[in-house]
């Protein structure tokens, strides 16, 4: 058994999802939410705020790994460039709380949890509430951190 935290990685928004992964059983849901940064703040100040707003989580639920998604080279090089140094405040407190890393790119997250690597967001939010069996559809970020912890478990319980 291993506590698995998904971490969909942003400077504004920050969604993670924690699930308990099981051997040979389904996952089960312990969590999930955003971290919102101040949108008006300097980047620093927002790496910060990701930085505190992961660590209480991390303390909360104590996960023993970290999955998280991989930065994707988009169009705009900014907004590549700003999610590389929200990834690199969250590798950092996975370094500093001792957590097992793991990265996967967003089409393997998708194919894992939809079956499908160009699922839109509101197929993953379906089938994360599905899988989960959460009476609710969970907001899009946490979905998709959810789905990064699913994708990882979906790794545990491979045959190797």
């Amino acid at each position: 058994m291993a506590i698995v935290m998904g971490i969909d990685p942003g400077t504004r928004l920050v969604g993670y999802g924690v699930v308990e992964a099981e051997l040979r059983g389904d996952p089960r849901y312990l969590g999930g939410g955003t971290v919102r940064t101040t949108a008006k703040g300097s980047i620093a100040q927002r790496l910060n705020e990701v930085f505190r707003g992961l660590e209480e989580q991390v303390r909360h639920f104590q996960p023993d790994i970290l999955a998280v998604e991989e930065a994707f080279v988009g169009r705009n090089i900014q907004s590549t460039m700003r999610l590389g140094e929200a990834r690199g405040v969250i590798l950092l407190l996975a370094a500093r709380e001792s957590l097992e890393v793991h990265q996967y790119p967003a089409a393997r997250v998708k194919k894992a949890v939809v079956g499908n690597g160009r699922a839109d967001k509101v197929q993953v939010q379906r089938m994360v509430q599905a899988i989960l069996g959460l009476e609710s559809i969970p907001q899009a970020d946490a979905a998709d951190a959810l789905a990064v912890a699913l994708c990882h478990c979906h790794r545990l319980s491979a045959p190797r």
